[in-house]
C-alpha cells in the first residue's frame, strides 16, 4: 500500500513488510528532522516525503544542495535495487511516476531567477549577508530609516551603494539627526556590498521580486508543486544560502494567514545543510529563528531540517521537531559517540532494541522513524526500510528539465528584469541638478565681477564644473559626477 489521503507511506519495519509506518499528514506542520552521514539515505528519504506532500496536494519548497534532486521532475527508471527495496517491504503497487516541477536559481542558470528587494530582506538578514559587525549594523540601519524618510526605494545593490555614497557626503549632517555615522563605517559596508556581488548575491537583489503565492501552487489534478532551487553553486557562499532561506521562512511567517487545525500542512520546506543556519550566528539573529519555527506551525506551514547529526541544530529549535528520520551515524570519536548517545535519548524507546546501539548499525536506506501520533505525543521509535521514491533518483535530462521550465507557467513573469526609479535614480537626479545649479552660480558670479582684460582661458572652478556636467552625458560618468559633485559645491560656497 502506497500513500493514503490522510498519511504518507514511509516504509516497513525491518524484517517484517507487515509492519508499515506512515505519517499522519495532520502532523505536517510540527516541523521534523531528518538526520544521518553521508551515503546513509537522506536524500531518497527526502524526496519519498516531497513525493508523499504532493500527492496530498501540499506544496513544497527544497534546496538541490548536491545537483540530485531534478530527477523528480521524471518517472523512475525502476532499477533493480529499486524494485526489490519494493518487494522486500511489501509495495504491490510500485508505479513510476513524475511530479509536478518548478526549478529556481537565484543566479538564472538552472531555473527561473529567485529575487526580492533590498528593502524586503531588512537591516538584520541584510547585515548578516554581509557579515557586519554591530557598528556596521547601526549605521546600515540608519540607512534604511534614511531611505524610508526620504521616500527612496532600495530595490537592488546599486541603489544601496548609491545612497551610502550619500551618506559618506552628507556624514556630519546625518549624524547629527541619527547617530554616529563614520566614514570608516560606511567604508566597510561597501567592502562587504562587493564581496557579496563577487559572489553573485547582485543577482538575487531586483524585481520582479518572488511572491510566495508563485510557491504554493497545484497542477490540475491537485497535486503541490515540488519547488527546487538549485543550491549547488549557491553552496559556496553558505551566508547568502543559509538567509536567503530564512528570509523565505520569515516572508512566509509574515505573510500567511493563521490557519488553525488542519488535515494537511499548507505548505512545507525543507532546509538541507541545515547546520549553516545557526553557525556563527549572532543572538539576535538565533531568536529570529527560533521564534519563526516555534510561530511559523500556526499559519500551516511545516519545516524539516535535513543535516548530518541533530547537534547541528540548536536545542531550542531541536525540541519543536516531533517528526524525526534517524539514519547511521557514525561513531569514530569520542565527541561523536557522545552525540550518538544524545540523539538516542530524545526517541520513545522500543523494547525490541537499544536505540543507541542501533543507529551505528543501520544500513543504507534503514532509519530509525519517529513520528507524531494519537494526540500530538511521539510514537514508539521504529527500525523502517524506507520506501523507494517512484520518481527519477538523481539529475534529470536537460530535455525534461527544458520542458518543466516550460510548463510551469511562472517563467513570462520572472525570466525579465525590471528597473524601475529608485534610490540610485533619485539621487543621480539630485546630482544632475546640483551641477546644474553650480553651474548657473559660477556664470553668474562671473557676469558680477568687473571685465579687467579679455582672456579665453577658464578659471579653474568653472572647468571643473564644466567638466562634470559634460560627463553627466554617460552612464559611467553620472556615477562619477555623483561622487564629486558635493565636494565642488561645498567650494563654491566657501
Amino acid at each position: 500500500m502506497s500513500d493514503t489521503p490522510e498519511a504518507i507511506y514511509v516504509g516497513s519495519e525491518t524484517g517484517n513488510p507487515d509492519h508499515k509506518l506512515y505519517f499522519d499528514l495532520k502532523w505536517g506542520n510540527r516541523h521534523g528532522l531528518i538526520a544521518g552521514a553521508t551515503g546513509t539515505g537522506k536524500t531518497v528519504t527526502l524526496q519519498d516525503l516531497a513525493e508523499g506532500f504532493s500527492n496530498a496536494g501540499v506544496p513544497v519548497f527544497m534546496a538541490d544542495v548536491k545537483g540530485d534532486l531534478s530527477g523528480i521532475c521524471q518517472p523512475s527508471e525502476m532499477q533493480d535495487f529499486l524494485v526489490k527495496r519494493a518487494e522486500i517491504i511489501g509495495l504491490e503497487d510500485y508505479k513510476p511516476s513524475a511530479f509536478p516541477v518548478c526549478f529556481w536559481d537565484m543566479y538564472g542558470k538552472q531555473g527561473h531567477p529567485v529575487r526580492t528587494t533590498i528593502s524586503e530582506i531588512g537591516p538584520i538578514l541584510l547585515a548578516r549577508m554581509l557579515e557586519l559587525n554591530d557598528t556596521q549594523e547601526g549605521v546600515l540601519n540608519i540607512a534604511f530609516r534614511l531611505a524610508d524618510e526620504e521616500g527612496m526605494l532600495l530595490l537592488d545593490l546599486k541603489d544601496l551603494r548609491a545612497l551610502l555614497i550619500s551618506m559618506h557626503e552628507r556624514a556630519s549632517e546625518i549624524s547629527s539627526t541619527y547617530g554616529n555615522v563614520s566614514k570608516q563605517s560606511v567604508g566597510a559596508i561597501q567592502r562587504s556590498l562587493l564581496r557579496l556581488e563577487d559572489q553573485g548575491g547582485d543577482k538575487f537583489f531586483g524585481e520582479p521580486a518572488l511572491e510566495l503565492k508563485d510557491l504554493m501552487r497545484t497542477d490540475m489534478d491537485g497535486r503541490g508543486y515540488i519547488n527546487i532551487l538549485a543550491a549547488d553553486e549557491l553552496m559556496n557562499s553558505p551566508r547568502l544560502y543559509a538567509t536567503f532561506l530564512l528570509w523565505l521562512l520569515a516572508e512566509l511567517f509574515e505573510e500567511l494567514p493563521e490557519a488553525g487545525d488542519s488535515t494537511k500542512p499548507k505548505f512545507v520546506f525543507f532546509f538541507d545543510e541545515a547546520h549553516l543556519l545557526f553557525d556563527d550566528a549572532p543572538k539576535a539573529l538565533m531568536e529570529k529563528v527560533e521564534q519563526v519555527v516555534r510561530l511559523i506551525r500556526s499559519k500551516g506551514v511545516g519545516i524539516f531540517f535535513i543535516t548530518q547529526n541533530p547537534a547541528d541544530v540548536p536545542d531550542n529549535v531541536l525540541g519543536q521537531l516531533g517528526n524525526r528520520i534517524q539514519h547511521a551515524l557514525r561513531a569514530f570519536t569520542p565527541k561523536q559517540q557522545k552525540g550518538i548517545k544524545q540523539a538516542a535519548e530524545t526517541y520513545r524507546e522500543n523494547p525490541k532494541f537499544n536505540v543507541a546501539d542501533i543507529i551505528t548499525e543501520l544500513g543504507v536506506g534503514e532509519a530509525l522513524v519517529s513520528t507524531l501520533e494519537g494526540k500530538g505525543s511521539p510514537s514508539i521509535v521504529e527500525r523502517v526500510l524506507i520506501r523507494p521514491p517512484t520518481s527519477k533518483l538523481g539529475v534529470a535530462s536537460a530535455e525534461a528539465k527544458r520542458m518543466a521550465l516550460q510548463a510551469d507557467g511562472v517563467g513570462a513573469k520572472y525570466d525579465t528584469t525590471n528597473d524601475r526609479e529608485s534610490a540610485y535614480e533619485v539621487l543621480q537626479k539630485r546630482a544632475e541638478k546640483a551641477a546644474e545649479q553650480a553651474e548657473k552660480a559660477q556664470e553668474e558670479a562671473a557676469k558680477a565681477k568687473p571685465a579687467k582684460r579679455k582672456s579665453n582661458r577658464q578659471g579653474v572652478g568653472e572647468a571643473a564644473v564644466k567638466s562634470i556636467v559634460r560627463s553627466m552625458s554617460s552612464s559611467l560618468g553620472r556615477t562619477i559626477a555623483r561622487e564629486i559633485i558635493r565636494g565642488v559645491m561645498g567650494g563654491l560656497k566657501r
